[in-house]
């Protein structure tokens, strides 16, 4: 017999046109390749979840989550700003609602079940799915855009975890990230901070009630830091255990 299997670690997906070989703009369920190296590289077993529909139901969330021992919510278009009572921004990107409804879903019912990390839109996910609200426009408030400098381009950033929080322990007491966002969570029920921006956006959130229940507002997969999967795995690890 060999060595025990890594824990399964569920990734959320895209649903979006695309394009490979001969075959253009097709119909398709996709996660970005460095979502997956990174588990695969903590020990883990990568398995995507494709969005489940915008009135995904509990009974379908917990299913996927009876065979996770872990989830990351990827990054990705804004959520649509009705799912926290308000109304879009003029800036505010077309909503995918198949997502919000599965990932919201998942997010709610994962809180209790299994480690997660929150990426990017992730962790605004984690946030309005614990019943908070956005920010829909920080160059509004913040008069700049360093946090998504243009399309396709990440802003790079200096966060300093709060000392004594879960993040830091992992990833030390100041980092350099690359971040693409126009957003930032706003108001966040049973989530700490665990790291501001030096402008005053929230960086990262975390549950004090969880284990590993972690979300960043950085992108921690386009760089070289692991840190934080191989957290998320080890946490995983230790619950299928």
């Amino acid at each position: 017999m060999g060595p025990p299997l890594g824990p399964v670690i569920g990734l959320t997906s895209y649903a979006e046109p695309a394009s490979w070989a001969a075959w253009t703009r097709v119909p398709a369920v996709l996660t970005p390749q460095r979502y997956v190296d990174f588990v695969r590289a903590a020990g883990g077993i990568p398995l995507l979840i494709p969005p489940l529909g915008p009135d995904t139901t509990s009974d379908v969330a917990e299913a996927v989550l009876d065979r996770l021992d872990g989830l990351v919510l990827i990054g990705g278009a804004d959520v649509d700003a009705t799912r926290y009572g308000e109304e879009p921004h003029a800036f505010a990107q077309a909503p995918r609602k198949d997502r919000d409804g599965s990932e919201l879903m998942l997010a709610t019912l994962a809180r209790d079940r299994v480690p997660v990390l929150g990426v990017c839109r992730g962790m605004q996910i984690m946030a309005v799915a614990a019943g908070g609200a956005l920010e829909q426009h920080l160059p509004d408030r913040l008069g700049h855009v360093d946090h998504s400098p243009a399309p396709a381009e990440y802003g790079v950033r200096v966060v300093e975890p709060r000392s004594g929080t879960r993040l830091a322990s992992i990833v030390g007491d100041r980092l350099e990230v690359n971040c693409h966002h126009h957003q930032g969570v706003a108001s966040h029920p049973t989530y700490d901070v665990a790291a501001w921006s030096s402008d005053g956006v929230i960086e990262a959130l975390e549950s004090p009630d969880s284990a590993f229940h972690i979300g960043v507002q950085w992108h921690p997969e386009t760089g070289s830091d692991g840190r934080l999967f191989d957290a998320l795995v080890a946490a995983a690890r230790d619950r299928a255990s």
